[in-house]
């Protein structure tokens, strides 16, 4: 009997929507039909990518907002028709067999008509103009497109439309990348770094022979000095600490919440590496033991996360443009009670996942309104970027879909 490909990516991104479970944790939470694994991933990715431009098909269509269940079948099916060139009468029999299964026979006459009435070409050309149209196009929420549109102009549509570059995996040194070089794959501007367009883990993964870490968070690490104390602020899951073990002596790493503390641990121990430790701790709050410890402390602190939607489509769902005020609060606060655990002479950096000025330069020139003993540091890297005028911009349509941002502070 062939699958229905319409349930399984149902059952996920119910979650999503009706339980705001991220989409990873999703995935991993629900039982999928191994054989088929890899298309439902591919559809649950796509439908959250695309989700403001079905919102809007959908709205084009239905006289009334459909219900939660019926607005996530019809989004699958609208994926499978435009991405995946599927027939019509294909999605449409399994959208209905779907309501029908699910109990819902009401709708089915609804989906059906739905399905069949479609025209793509018909959507597009209702598409609004300006930047109300693009936020439809590229799936973007409204407030945050003005945002890339404001401070990179013209830019912004290769930003906002940028897709991951593929799955960016960092090996450990000792040559354990030879014998996956025969994937499809990009070398990265960095060592021991690939970009491969599909990757399935194996049992080198398990041995510390790799591990999957974003080129962004790879760059930022690049830019952090040797030194002998260094202090991860913000380090769950674990991978830049681990990266920086490597040139850093003793690596100690903060993290708020007691699960992601594990997470670290567990990192480090499949990693093989024996200068880390983990503590859980509040970075916003001071801690007077570490006072002038450190000869770095990096803070890549909680932000909107705009820079890995390419990687993250949920964060497009649910980051809402008032999140912004606590975020940048905690940003400042994480920044200001860090900067009390750097030696004289030592450095501070300040790294976010995120696009936007509110949350990189801001928050760095603030800092240096109330902190007379910091100085900024120029610093380069060899992925591409933007020179902002505190820090450097890695932009997801020039970095492979990541976008990060990296600033160095000396203190006097």
């Amino acid at each position: 009997m062939l699958s229905n490909p319409v349930y399984d990516p149902y059952q996920i991104l119910t979650k999503v929507y009706s339980e705001g479970a991220h989409l990873k944790q999703a995935i991993a939470d629900t039982y999928i039909e191994e054989s088929f694994r890899a298309r439902t991933v591919r559809i649950c990715y796509g439908v959250l990518e695309n989700d403001g431009y079905f919102d809007f098909c959908i709205r084009r269509y239905a006289t009334k907002a459909p219900k939660l269940a019926v607005r996530t079948i019809l989004k699958i099916s609208l994926y499978m028709l435009i991405f995946m060139d599927k027939q019509k009468y294909m999605v449409t029999d399994c959208a209905v067999t779907l309501c029908k299964k699910l109990g819902k026979n009401g709708v089915s006459g609804f989906v059906n008509a739905f399905l069949r009435r479609f025209d793509k070409s018909e959507v597009d050309e209702s598409i609004p103009k300006g930047a109300e149209g693009d936020a439809v196009r590229f799936s973007y929420p409204l407030y945050a497109y003005k945002y890339l549109k404001k401070e990179y102009g013209e830019r912004a549509e290769k930003i906002a439309s940028a897709k991951s570059g593929g799955v960016s995996v960092r090996f450990a040194s000792g040559g354990f990348a030879e014998k996956y070089l025969q994937k499809p794959h990009v070398c990265s501007a960095f060592e021991n770094n690939f970009i491969f367009e599909n990757f399935v883990r194996d049992d080198g993964y398990d041995r510390g022979e790799y591990t999957f870490q974003s080129v962004g968070s790879i760059a930022i690490c690049s830019v952090v000095e040797p030194c002998e104390s260094l202090l991860d602020a913000c380090a769950a899951p674990g991978g830049k600490s681990v990266l920086l073990a490597e040139k850093c002596k003793n690596v100690t790493s903060f993290e708020l919440h007691g699960h992601r503390v594990e997470l670290i641990e567990s990192y480090v121990k499949r990693m093989g590496v024996q200068n880390v430790t983990a503590r859980r701790m509040d970075s916003s709050v001071f801690a007077p033991e570490y006072a002038e410890k450190f000869d770095g402390v990096l803070c890549d602190a909680p932000c909107s996360g705009f820079g890995t939607v390419t990687e993250n489509p949920d964060i497009k769902l649910f980051r809402k443009e008032q999140d912004f005020v606590s975020l940048q609060k905690a940003q400042k606060e994480i920044l200001d009670n860090c900067s009390k655990y750097v030696k004289n002479g030592g450095n501070l950096y300040y790294s976010t996942c995120s696009l936007f000025e509110r949350e990189n330069d801001d928050i760095v020139e603030g800092f240096l309104k109330t902190h007379s003993d910091f100085e900024v540091e120029r610093i380069d890297c060899p992925l591409a970027h933007e020179k902002k005028k505190y820090g450097l911009q890695f932009l997801p349509d020039t970095a492979y879909g990541a976008g990060f941002y990296v600033c160095k502070l000396k203190k006097k």
